[in-house]
């Protein structure tokens, strides 16, 4: 039974008849899969490599997205409520997007070295490694992964899409209950999943940091791709007065912080291997900054962190449109090209090789991944109506 009164909201709070977004993205993504489709029978190889960077990259968006949801909950904050419903939508969807990780099972032979019996067989360090590097097992925790992932972003959305309808605040007891655990779960299946899908690649290589390290790529790129839809939705006249410029600047103040905490983890990684010069360990980072991959090297290091940390820093600046638009644009491709500097020097030691179906790869899954989004986002309210922490959100109180 709800108590007290619902925030008083001055606009609608749902996506205007006719707001095409969700039918131009799954166009889009249709077009991007029959052109990836092609790719698959005129180059296999580089089809599944470009399919694994483009999935990775939206996964992240949905993983780190549950984990922003749950840290809300856990921390019973105010501030977010008014914007929870963009990362809840992009959680709900993590169990459909488990269906688009079948491809690179069929891909495990032409991805995964770890995959090739006569060289496993030929190799100390792989076959000391075959317990948890088989196909079977890997399969096992995908389906595992994607079950719980899948699970929890399904029920945080369906009960806070529940509350608006029938105003029950207990739900937030349901919330709590599942945040909890679900942030413990979550970080072992996140560093999990960054092993399997990326570390693995080249499985003579290891790294203790690489879960985190994932967990901060992800994390960092979730909030300029909410400051981009906040944007977006606002340029359309929605949610112009729900979502405030203090909302923009909180989050903004967010994406500071763990672009210095991403920072501060890749550093660390980096520093730990050159120190220990150990060659199993560098032999990584030789690949990535022998030839034109040297460049993309210092485009990580200056457009994901030197950039937004410079132009950030300044409290104004997390006040204006324009420049956090360019920020969060320039965070969102470079965590992209980072995945892609994981991944493609496997395929491509000595410098770049950029393919077609390195774009026709994300605009496919990207379109689908957005279709989603849309469509999710315009079935309910944009806001938790009536979740009783949302009138304090819309408040000053929290916006500095």
């Amino acid at each position: 039974m709800a108590h007290g009164h619902a925030a008083k909201l001055t606009e609608s709070v749902h996506l205007p008849e006719g707001f095409g977004a969700a039918r131009t993205m799954f166009g889009i993504g249709v077009l991007g899969l029959i052109a990836s489709a092609v790719g698959f029978f005129l180059d296999k190889e580089q089809f599944f490599f470009s399919y694994l960077v483009a999935f990775t990259f939206f996964a992240s968006i949905g993983i780190a997205s549950m984990l922003l949801v749950m840290i809300h909950h856990i921390t019973n904050s105010s501030w977010g409520t008014a914007i929870r419903r963009l990362p809840e939508t992009f959680a709900s969807n993590m169990w459909i997007w488990a269906f688009f990780f079948v491809p690179i099972l069929f891909g495990l032979y032409e991805l995964y070295h770890w995959t090739h019996e006569k060289d496993v067989l030929a190799d100390p360090i792989l076959l000391g490694k075959v317990p948890f590097l088989n196909e079977p097992f890997f399969i096992v925790r995908q389906v595992l992964y994607f079950a719980i992932w899948g699970a929890v972003g399904f029920f945080l959305h369906r009960w806070s899409t529940n509350m608006d309808t029938t105003g029950n605040w207990g739900l937030i007891r349901n919330f709590r209950l599942l945040s909890a655990p679900g942030l413990l779960i979550l970080a072992f299946t996140i560093a999990f999943a960054g092993f399997d899908w990326l570390m693995s690649l080249d499985p003579h290589w290891f790294s203790t940091m690489w879960g985190v390290y994932f967990f901060a790529m992800s994390f960092q790129t979730l909030f300029p791709v909410l400051l981009l839809m906040i944007v977006f939705l606002r340029s359309r006249g929605v949610l112009s007065k729900t979502i405030t410029s203090g909302h923009v600047y909180d989050l903004t103040a967010w994406f500071f912080g763990f672009s210095v905490f991403y920072a501060y983890i890749a550093f660390s990684q980096f520093l730990l291997i050159y120190y220990a010069n150990i060659p199993e360990e560098t032999l990584w980072y030789y690949h990535r900054l022998e030839g034109s991959w040297e460049l993309i090297t210092i485009t990580l290091f200056v457009g994901r962190f030197v950039l937004p940390f410079v132009l950030l820093l300044n409290r104004d600046n997390k006040r204006k449109v324009p420049l956090i638009v360019a920020v969060s644009s320039l965070v969102v491709f470079i965590h992209f090209l980072e995945i892609h500097w994981i991944v493609m020097p496997i395929l491509n030691h000595h410098g770049i090789a950029l393919s077609w179906m390195d774009v026709t790869t994300f605009l496919g899954l990207g379109g689908v991944f957005m279709g989603l989004f849309f469509y999710r986002l315009g079935r309910h309210a944009l806001v938790p109506v009536k979740d009783p922490k949302l009138a304090k959100s819309l408040t000053s109180e929290f916006h500095n």
